[in-house]
């Protein structure tokens, strides 16, 4: 009996727009209702932009201290010491906020219980025109200036009760903005002595800062949204740029910054609070203003998915989302802590592993472990052989080691990693290094293949069932230093590399026999490999001379996309096709960078042939 859905067909949803990923893109300023009493470089604190504080400000040191209920000011218990601040500081929610430091130079910290303020424990280093994060029991001063001392890069963390000093920002600046709470936070822009207005921006993990993207514009004691707990959500509005008054609105996502509608008027020494989707800029000169700008995202929108069928009606088109491979790009991420070449990788770019590799004078044997933002070496976690240039396998928690080079020895060593240790298991049948392999997410269902022993370029391929490895039929062509790919050992690509003259063919593993299919562009070896069977990445390597090409395999053909932002060869590769790591290598001199490799969502018109 025939289906109702083979006879009638399925439901394709109509929209009148493409969908997004977020509504921010879109979105505009709106004027909200004006402060009571103008004025400028205001403490800014509240979770979102319907309840939020505007305290202190100038001209003269100001006492005021205003609420907003989304649509209006209304005057509330003022600040027992009257003072104004360049930057964006203040920490809390409308029943519980905190402001300190501020004025010609201070060290006072007032509490708010949501009727009144309270002196409470003064800040370790005097200090005006200092960065505020956090909430009313947990927060961070940073930054800031106490003429004629100078800029200041150390850092006071509040507990509830008292101020403690803890570890410094690496640029000493005054005008900065703070963002996210005491374990999860970001820096950006300001002022510093005498390289003037910078766009630097740091990021605090809950142990150190880390130098990361720079914002786009400078937004000297500009506005921000987030006083929650996120360093990977926020926006960033208006301030000076040194010259004159900003409108640029900037959104941040924990690895870029994106530029956004300016707001309605470009002001600087605004205050501003709220979330990235409910911000509100508020006061601030010239003038000084009464002005509230309010940033409003939309709620309900059509939100992008990876495989969404629809039909646009605007444009009259059938539409399909995927990941769009070519429209893809690399980004710098954390620096490795050492440099080291001929390392191995696994996982994702979000719980990435990178292992062994060498750096002169020998192998190395230490494990790395990356969470998307920074890289943390493995106590008691090094290999049990050091070595370079052997075949990496599998996740961050289960990975594979599988033979390479340690001295002068190419070994037959596979050593399996549980998360925290390696133990040596089954051996290769035959020794080798500079081989390829593939086994996306399992330990017990992998192949590597080619590689090079004393005897030259290897054919051999040989496949893991988690207790043995077995030699299955050959490669094609035998060589060395070749990338490789594939989620499992009855489906992989092998490509590129050295036979010993470099090569740029392709292979194809069934399972059963490896066929020649669509041949690299470019011809090269020793370079990286990341993805599977239909999805793939072929990263940088050596043409003789480095290259930074990428390209990506759809299942038949390989397509140049975005470069590499270092050549390199011999660096570690990890990830999908459309989200991959690039660690270390050659670059000539051995490197300890990171790249992320990001393939965005698209809208693709469904057309026929």
């Amino acid at each position: 009996m025939a289906k109702y859905s083979d006879i009638k067909g399925f439901t394709v949803q109509t929209l009148s727009e493409d969908t997004v990923e977020s509504a921010l893109p879109g979105t505009t300023w709106a004027s909200g209702g004006d402060l009571n009493t103008a004025r400028a470089n205001l403490f800014g604190y509240g979770a979102t932009g319907t309840a939020g504080g505007a305290v202190g400000g100038s001209p003269s040191n100001s006492a005021l201290h205003e609420q907003y209920n989304g649509s209006a000011w209304t005057e509330v218990g003022d600040l027992n010491t009257g003072r104004y601040t360049e930057s964006r500081t203040g920490s809390g929610t409308q029943t519980a906020a905190l402001v300190y430091a501020g004025g010609a130079v201070s060290a006072i910290t007032e509490s708010y219980n949501g009727s009144a303020w309270t002196e409470v424990g003064d800040l370790n280093t005097t200090r005006r025109a200092s960065g505020g994060i956090g909430t009313q029991t947990a927060s961070f001063n940073v930054g800031g200036r106490n003429p004629p001392i100078g800029d200041y890069a150390n850092v006071e963390s509040w507990n509830g009760s008292a101020w403690s000093e803890t570890t410094d920002i690496n640029n000493a600046r005054y005008g900065l903005g703070g963002i996210g709470s005491t374990t999860n936070s970001l820096v950006y822009s300001g002022y510093a002595t005498p390289a003037g207005y910078v766009k630097n921006v740091e990021t605090w993990d809950g142990s150190s800062w880390t130098e990361v993207t720079d914002i786009n514009a400078v937004h000297y004691a500009g506005g921000a949204s987030s006083t929650g707990s996120s360093n990977t959500d926020a926006l960033v509005f208006g301030g000076s740029t040194g010259t004159t008054n900003s409108a640029t609105t900037e959104y941040w996502n924990g690895s870029s910054w994106t530029e956004l509608n300016d707001l309605s008027t470009a002001v600087s020494a605004n205050g501003g609070t709220g979330a990235s989707t409910d911000a509100i800029s508020f006061g601030g000169t010239p003038g000084p203003v009464a002005t509230t700008q309010e940033w409003n995202v939309p709620s309900i929108f059509s939100k992008i998915t990876e495989g969404q069928l629809y039909f646009n009606s605007t444009t009259n088109t059938f539409k399909e989302t995927v990941q769009d491979v070519p429209g893809g790009s690399w980004a710098t991420g954390e620096n490795l802590p050492v440099s080291r070449a001929g390392g191995m990788g696994a996982g994702t770019v979000t719980a990435g592993l990178f292992f062994g590799g060498y750096l002169a004078p020998g192998d190395h044997a230490g494990t790395y472990k990356y969470d998307g933002s920074s890289w943390t070496a493995v106590s008691g976690g090094d290999l049990n052989q050091a070595r370079q240039t052997a075949a990496g396998i599998g996740t961050q928690t289960s990975a594979l080691a599988v033979a390479g080079l340690a001295g002068t020895t190419r070994q037959v060593i596979t050593e399996e990693f549980d998360g925290s240790s390696w133990t040596e298991i089954a051996d290769l049948n035959l020794a080798r290094s500079n081989l390829g392999g593939a086994g996306l997410g399992s330990v017990t269902n992998t192949i590597v293949f080619g590689g090079i022993n004393p005897g030259g370029a290897k054919d051999e391929a040989e496949t893991f069932d988690g207790t043995s490895w077995t030699e299955v039929s050959d490669l094609n062509t035998g060589r060395y230093s070749i990338g490789g790919a594939g989620a499992s050992n009855t489906s992989a690509i092998g490509f590129g590399g050295g036979s010993p003259s470099r090569v740029d063919k392709t292979e194809s593993w069934d399972g059963s026999s490896w066929t020649e299919v669509g041949d690299l562009n470019q011809t090269k070896d020793n370079l990286g490999g990341a993805g599977n069977k239909s999805l793939a990445l072929c990263i940088g390597g050596a043409t003789p001379s480095l290259t930074a090409n990428t390209e990506a395999w759809n299942g038949s053909s390989w397509t140049e996309v975005g470069n590499l932002g270092t050549a390199r060869s011999y660096m570690a590769a990890s990830g999908t096709g459309a989200s991959a790591l690039a660690t270390g290598g050659e670059s000539p001199s051995v490197t300890n960078a990171t790249e992320e490799w990001t393939a965005p969502l698209a809208n693709k018109t469904i057309t026929s042939s």
